[in-house]
């Protein structure tokens, strides 16, 4: 029997009746989260107590939290990583495995890569507005341009932007060019602001900063005083990865100062849930997006001890600054070294809000509370797979890390390399060589975890061919928002 909209609306208030009855029994948490942009594990004092760089309040922050020391991004650059955090899901199954823009072409032709997340998909966003929460955005979201902004994932409605940056609208002043160049004061200003409005109601507030991305930017009188700092600081030296050119030393002056305005906006955003009351009934998250970019574009950082950077499937371009505060699980000051990735932050945030999970949608996440908790949890293997050619000089590629082993795959010819990352982090003593066996099982798991994601794969160049065959070149997405993203 068709039910008529009278009958709907009754069964919906029916049951909107206990919900709201719980909902005012115990309130949901707030839940904060804050992504940086090809922000390095290295680059925060809390991670790097000898870094060039000054970051006191994500540094004071970690102080209260718990933080991660293998900590992952689902892929070495950034909107499969994003999406990753809004579905729950590896990249290959939304389809997205390459920043949205990027057509590199090589010895091989990149698999094909969507320029947007598809409305189908229940985000992290949508779930939480579901159960009640109100939600905040501004800042970089480049998962799609208008239909497939953040106003349709669970965002907005009135959001605003062009490209791949969207904010509310607002009444606040334009970001000076000059002073805030990267948008992070206004950030700030915008969820400052919301936190305030909001205190009463529980809230979901994504804050994606477009620091410490290039194009490089900051405030005049920051640039000024790590210019200052560089004059006693170690000189710039340079290594060499493949092709690439590595930075190994930390002393950018600009990148430094951006940086510090990332950490100075982020200082706010935590005092303003002070000021109101709310730190200790708010959940808050800190990561990046991928590692720092140390082979290319400027090389403005430098990961050492960890190998390449930004584009990279060595641990420079995939392991991250990971925190989570919540408050009544997890106790200030301490470490967790079980390996977690950027795909568990939706069960995790579910479950600690004390919501139902939703394993259709984040089928690839983990709920990390045992972890929170101070427990332990057996996550199992952590999978890659970046079929493109980076901007960065990666190459298409696959890694799995299973306990202390990972073993990276080249696309190209097969290679295949394997390390112990409890001994050897840096990823210097290949061990391939050594332990065939090893590399056969790693391997074989991950063609089968390829297999279990529809992973495509790269192609035969039709240049390298001698009859070269149309199926082989994919349709690759174009989107003008490729120029920030580089």
């Amino acid at each position: 029997m068709m039910l008529r909209p009278l009958h709907i609306l009754v069964i919906s208030c029916c049951c909107a009746v206990p919900l709201a009855e719980a909902a005012e029994a115990k309130r949901l948490p707030n839940i904060v989260f804050i992504l940086a942009d090809d922000l390095g594990y290295m680059d925060i004092g809390a991670n790097n107590p000898q870094t060039f760089y000054e970051t006191p309040n994500i540094d004071r922050f970690a102080a209260r939290s718990m933080r991660f020391t293998a900590g992952y991004a689902a892929c070495p650059v950034c909107s499969p990583t994003r999406a990753s955090i809004m579905t729950g899901k590896y990249p290959p199954r939304t389809g997205i495995t390459n920043f949205i823009g990027g057509d590199r072409t090589g010895k091989l032709l990149p698999a094909p890569n969507l320029n947007h997340l598809a409305l189908t998909e229940v985000t992290l966003a949508k779930a939480l507005r579901a159960a009640g929460y109100s939600n905040f955005f501004a800042g970089k979201w480049h998962l799609g341009d208008g239909e497939y902004s953040p106003n349709a994932h669970g965002f907005g409605p009135g959001l605003s932007g062009k490209s791949q940056f969207y904010y509310p609208g607002s009444a606040l002043p334009p970001p000076d060019p000059q002073d805030d160049p990267k948008t992070t004061d206004r950030i700030a200003d915008e969820a400052v602001r919301f936190i305030g409005d909001h205190k009463d109601q529980p809230f979901f507030a994504y804050l994606p900063f477009l620091a410490v991305h290039i194009p490089i930017g900051a405030k005049p009188e920051l640039i000024e005083k790590y210019r200052r700092k560089q004059a006693s600081a170690p000189p710039v030296a340079w290594g060499q990865e493949r092709d690439s050119k590595v930075r190994l030393v930390q002393n950018h002056a600009a990148y430094a100062a951006m940086l510090e305005q990332m950490d100075s906006a982020i200082g706010r955003v935590l005092d303003a849930l002070e000021r109101n009351g709310l730190s200790d009934h708010t959940i808050v998250v800190f990561t990046s997006d991928n590692g720092g970019l140390a082979t290319a574009e400027g090389h403005p950082t430098s990961n050492l001890p960890l190998r390449g950077g930004k584009g990279w499937l060595y641990e420079g371009g995939i392991r991250e600054p990971w925190i989570i505060s919540a408050p009544g699980v997890t106790r200030p000051g301490t470490l967790c070294d079980t390996p977690v990735i950027s795909t568990d932050f939706y069960p995790t945030l579910l479950e600690l809000a004390g919501l139902p999970l939703m394993p259709q949608q984040h089928l690839d996440g983990v709920s990390l509370l045992p972890l929170l908790k101070g427990g332990k949890l057996p996550r199992g293997p952590l999978y890659w797979h970046y079929p493109h050619y980076s901007n960065q000089g990666g190459g298409p590629g696959g890694a799995v890390r299973d306990g202390d082993w990972k073993l990276i795959e080249a696309f190209e010819d097969g290679r295949c390399e394997l390390y112990n990352l409890r001994d050897d982090v840096s990823e210097k003593n290949d061990l391939a060589a050594e332990q065939p066996a090893r590399v056969e099982e790693l391997r074989s798991n991950l063609l089968a975890w390829r297999k279990s994601v529809q992973a495509l794969m790269p192609t035969p160049h039709p240049a390298n061919q001698i009859r070269p065959a149309a199926q082989d070149k994919p349709q690759r997405s174009q989107d003008p928002s490729s120029k920030e993203e580089s």
